[in-house]
């Protein structure tokens, strides 16, 4: 396939039709419900869900905005690092080395499900929303952790080396170099932009909380 429009298309399908399986099997709107319960009265979360499943066809159109918006920018972020080094790609051609990569992070929502429903069946709202599979979160656990701490180790994991390395392989196929330039390139543009982003995860999150 060679179409990133169609690799696109493809890849929001399979996170949308991921995301209600997932919600379906983990039950997410009975612990959404027995969470709000602690701060709601019946009737306020009742009008929640009419809300929520009046506007729910939205969601779709939010899980495609934001794989659209996330791809975009680590392209140009690629594409930026390339014409830095002197290298003229079409910003297609990048674009499609993105969705390529995005592939992988379709493994956490089914690991994160499987994990639920046989390792840890007892499980609320709060821990399904911090857990992530293959994470430094994982070996230290949340509930030991400042709240602006978690997101910082929930992007330490195997999931997004392995995007780093795919990253790095197929820039070094389309640039006909090798992985170690494609790392190269990584290095000095994504993996800076990453820092920066958790970064500002971290500050909004210590300021409001």
């Amino acid at each position: 396939m060679k179409s990133p429009f169609a690799k696109y298309i493809i890849l929001s399908i399979l996170l949308i039709i991921i995301a209600e399986i997932t919600s379906r099997i983990l039950h997410l709107n009975s612990l959404i419900r027995d969470y709000l319960s602690d701060f709601f009265t019946l009737q306020q979360i009742e009008k929640y869900f009419e809300f929520q499943d009046k506007w729910h066809s939205l969601t779709y159109f939010y899980i495609s905005i934001m794989l659209l918006l996330k791809t975009s920018i680590i392209a140009t972020i690629l594409y930026v690092g390339l014409f830095l080094n002197s290298r003229d790609l079409k910003f297609k051609q990048i674009w499609n080395i993105a969705l390529n990569t995005e592939f992988i992070f379709l493994l956490v929502p089914i690991i994160k499900t499987l994990w639920f429903l046989f390792f840890q069946p007892d499980y609320n709202l709060i821990d399904v929303q911090n857990f992530y599979p293959l994470s430094a979160l994982n070996i230290v656990g949340y509930k030991n952790l400042e709240t602006w701490f978690i997101y910082p180790f929930q992007v330490l994991n195997l999931f997004e080396l392995s995007y780093i390395i795919y990253l790095a392989y197929q820039i070094g196929k389309i640039t006909n170099t090798n992985a170690d330039y494609g790392l190269k390139i990584v290095g000095l543009s994504y993996i800076p932009s990453l820092a920066l982003w958790v970064a500002t995860v971290m500050f909004f999150t210590l300021n409001y909380t």
